[in-house]
């Protein structure tokens, strides 16, 4: 144990500057910070080596679903094993929309918002999309009823959330391709009805988008990793080079008197 005065000179380790990634990865999403801010912080957190240096990156930002101000946290909690119990928030929430219309227009349901019970949704000459990715859910099974007459839908499910599609195509059609992949254990299921007339419901599995962020700051790490490693092996190459030559010229240069 430590106190506090000595707690911001503890060095952070990776799972620390992850949970601080985090927090950024979620700021962006929800538009608290440009992709500049964005960048200039992610940097300043992978450069962090003790939590003094962590702590000021995300002092003006809120955590998830909060509006206080977040800290990194001294201890080492125990990570859960996934967020899905989380996501499930039960009796209590009827969702934030339960239903959406496009007449040659368009509609969007994304981001952090309540994916209730039932969903239905209509479009004509227009098209909607329903992003589920970072959706929280009003119970274990939700239905989406969509409707799309000369116009189309588009779901998003996030990879884990099983998908059984029951909907009615004419001269139109319903997705299957991801139906019957297993869904992960406490994940929700997602039941896709509705009708297809001249028209289609798409559904789509893709990584949610801090994920793909995540992966991709991985790629860069591990690119600029073995870049640095590269210039250490032509260094070394290179001086392995010089020292021999080095030597011969000590051995063949004349000695002046002052040498001696």
């Amino acid at each position: 144990m430590t106190d506090d005065a000595a707690a911001p000179d503890l060095r952070a380790s990776d799972a620390d500057r992850e949970r601080v990634a985090d927090i950024l990865r979620d700021a962006l999403a929800e538009g608290r910070l440009d992709m500049e801010e964005f960048g200039e912080r992610l940097d300043a957190t992978y450069a962090a080596r003790t939590y003094g240096e962590l702590a000021p990156i995300t002092r003006d930002l809120p955590g998830p679903g909060t509006t206080a101000a977040p800290a990194v946290s001294l201890t080492k909690d125990a990570q859960p094993a996934g967020d899905w119990a989380g996501r499930i928030v039960g009796e209590g929430d009827a969702g934030t929309s339960t239903w959406a219309v496009a007449v040659m227009s368009g509609f969007q349901r994304k981001g952090r918002w309540t994916a209730p019970r039932r969903f239905n949704c209509f479009a004509f000459w227009g098209g909607g999309e329903i992003d589920l990715r970072d959706a929280y859910f009003a119970d274990r099974e939700i239905v989406i009823n969509a409707v799309a007459i000369m116009g189309g839908v588009d779901i998003i499910v996030p990879p884990g959330v099983e998908v059984v599609v029951r909907g009615v195509g004419i001269m139109g059609g319903f997705d299957h391709r991801e139906e019957g992949v297993p869904g992960d254990p406490g994940a929700p299921r997602v039941i896709v009805t509705g009708l297809a007339f001249w028209g289609g419901v798409g559904v789509h599995r893709k990584l949610p988008r801090a994920e793909k962020q995540r992966l991709s700051e991985e790629r860069r790490r591990e690119k600029l990793e073995r870049k640095e490693q590269h210039h250490r092996q032509l260094d070394a190459s290179a001086q392995n080079h010089l020292n021999p030559h080095d030597d011969h010229l000590r051995k063949h240069t004349p000695r002046t008197p002052e040498d001696h």
